[in-house]
């Protein structure tokens, strides 16, 4: 089984040069299952049901998200409209698990390919550096109590690298992933840990690299040069995926490739 993970789609660019490459690699490198992670997709920050429509119309089975989630508010309705067994568009937006009881949405999903093959998707946010939320750890460990699939990917939001690297070798041996999501860039140490679990610190960013981590780069500058607030802009130039493609075995769930993609126009 092989399993493409999009990292953080910023704004049209990200969404077009997925667009650009999407189709070719799922076609081509044999894909079954498509995650992508969306969070920046609508304009750099957070997600509309729109763009999460046009991301499920290029292929992806699950969207994952992160701390923008919340950006546009128009997806509280939307994740509010998904019934817990329901396998429609919505439910398939899940947000991070550890966010406090209450939160519209689910922060997980589990559904089958048309093989037949189950799989699950999880999504949680770190605590170092970023908002508070609940404990990633345990919550994966309470997820993990009730999913039944093998296969399971978990999508890891977070900031400091240390947090991310100390989750990868908390779940190894049992997910079949753990994919760093939000620096929005990639680094250069995927792998298969010792359990059989592919793992990435970030996979990176799908979007403009003429940018600062898909911003403006004189909105940025701007801000650190002076300290005071302006308003961010998503860039538009150099666009580029970044993607995991991840080779396992969908009877035991256990990982034997993670490769790195980066790629341009």
């Amino acid at each position: 089984m092989r399993i493409l993970f999009v990292g953080d789609v910023f704004g049209h660019a990200g969404r077009r040069i997925v667009r650009e490459h999407i189709g070719h690699i799922v076609a081509g490198r044999g894909v079954d299952l498509v995650i992508v992670n969306a969070e920046n997709a609508a304009g750099g920050f957070g997600l509309t049901p729109a763009i999460a429509d046009e991301l499920f119309d290029m292929g992806a089975h699950v969207l994952t998200t992160g701390n923008h989630i919340w950006d546009k508010k128009e997806i509280f309705d939307y994740l509010r409209s998904a019934a817990p067994d329901s396998h429609e568009r919505p439910r398939r937006v899940i947000r991070p698990a550890n966010y406090a009881a209450g939160n519209p949405g689910f922060g997980f999903y589990q559904g089958a390919l048309p093989s037949g093959q189950e799989y699950a998707v999880i999504s949680l946010q770190g605590r170092v550096f970023m908002p508070g939320n609940d404990d990633p750890f345990r919550t994966a460990d309470a997820l993990l109590s009730r999913i039944t699939a093998k296969v399971v990917v978990v999508d890891f939001h977070a900031e400091a690298t240390s947090e991310k690297c100390a989750m990868g070798w908390y779940l190894d041996g049992r997910v079949t992933a753990v994919i760093g999501t939000h620096t929005h860039v990639p680094t250069a140490d995927n792998r298969v840990l010792t359990g059989g679990t592919a793992y990435q610190t970030d996979v990176g960013m799908s979007g403009p690299y003429d940018s600062v981590i898909g911003v403006e780069k004189q909105f940025v500058l701007e801000r650190f040069l002076t300290g005071l607030p302006n308003k961010f802009e998503a860039a538009k130039g150099d666009p580029r995926m970044a993607a995991l493609l991840i080779g396992c075995d969908g009877a035991s769930g256990r990982a034997f490739t993670a490769e790195r993609l980066l790629l341009g126009e």
